[in-house]
């Protein structure tokens, strides 16, 4: 489950599509700010930390020959006064300083960057990564996230982070169908297109749901005709659904309405994936 931005209803699409599809597994890979769990509520949840690794130097042994600083293609080691020095926000841990240092002055220890919780409720398995304050990278813990073990469930959604960026990629890599949910407004549609052609270069098959849908919006519905890409459903704005949002409910459990709509949508989707 995709979209280029934030607030544009990927959440509500992915957490009613979980609990009509029954016997699921719901993946939160917006780790920065994961809320799946307050609509799903998961119970007995177990928590798991999250560590990455990080260089650190033994100054009496480096013999300044720069080749920790010179490995690294993501400048997450400068020489400083003589002595390498590790920017921890931008280091990939990938393991390259360690491995090059001809003196064994550059080992790892390892840093905890967040948790991945895990609860069930609702006939669906929950699994949320959830980041450190502060942290620049969430991908340790979305990887974390997607690895943890499942039982043979129907189907699994994965909610990614908004936009296109490389925790977006993470998210999607292993992906069998992609959800694209889009605002119909200037804006949702600009990063709409960012965020298909994202999944159009890892050739992952689409389909759209236009959320907050009140009107048609022609650019977007032409450019899906121009580019063979299914709309599958359009939810419209309605206040009921609001106030289900804001009060922690899930509409596809209030709303008959709603409920249909999600179970046509499922149908679509399966329809899709098995084509």
């Amino acid at each position: 489950m995709l979209s280029g931005k934030g607030g544009t209803g990927k959440t509500f699409v992915s957490v009613n599509l979980a609990v009509t599809a029954k016997n699921s597994v719901y993946i939160d890979c917006d780790v920065e700010e994961p809320n799946g769990r307050l609509f799903l509520k998961p119970e007995a949840s177990i928590a798991e930390e999250v560590y990455t690794l990080l260089p650190q130097v033994l100054t009496e042994k480096c013999i300044g020959c720069r080749k920790c600083v010179d490995s690294c293609r993501f400048n997450a080691i400068g020489f400083i006064k003589n002595s390498p020095l590790v920017f921890s926000d931008v280091c990939h841990a990938c393991g390259a300083c360690a491995l090059i240092c001809p003196v064994g002055a550059v080992y790892e220890v390892e840093r905890p960057v967040g948790i991945v919780e895990r609860g069930r409720n609702k006939g669906v398995e929950v699994i949320t990564g959830i980041l450190n304050i502060g942290e620049a990278s969430g991908i340790p813990v979305i990887q974390n996230a997607l690895d943890t073990e499942i039982s043979n469930q129907s189907i699994t959604i994965i909610d990614c982070p908004p936009g296109s960026a490389c925790s977006v990629m993470e998210s999607v890599k292993t992906a069998d169908y992609c959800l694209l949910v889009v605002e119909a407004t200037t804006f949702g549609f600009h990063n709409f297109k960012m965020v298909y052609e994202l999944v159009s270069l890892l050739q992952k098959p689409c389909g759209v749901v236009i959320n907050k849908g009140d009107y048609i919006y022609a650019p977007l519905i032409e450019f899906c005709a121009e580019n063979n890409i299914t709309i599958l459903c359009c939810i419209p704005y309605q206040e009921k659904l609001a106030r289900l949002g804001a009060n922690g409910e899930l509409a596809c459990e209030k709303d008959d309405e709603t409920r249909e709509l999600f179970s046509t949508l499922l149908d679509k989707i399966r329809m899709e994936v098995w084509e």
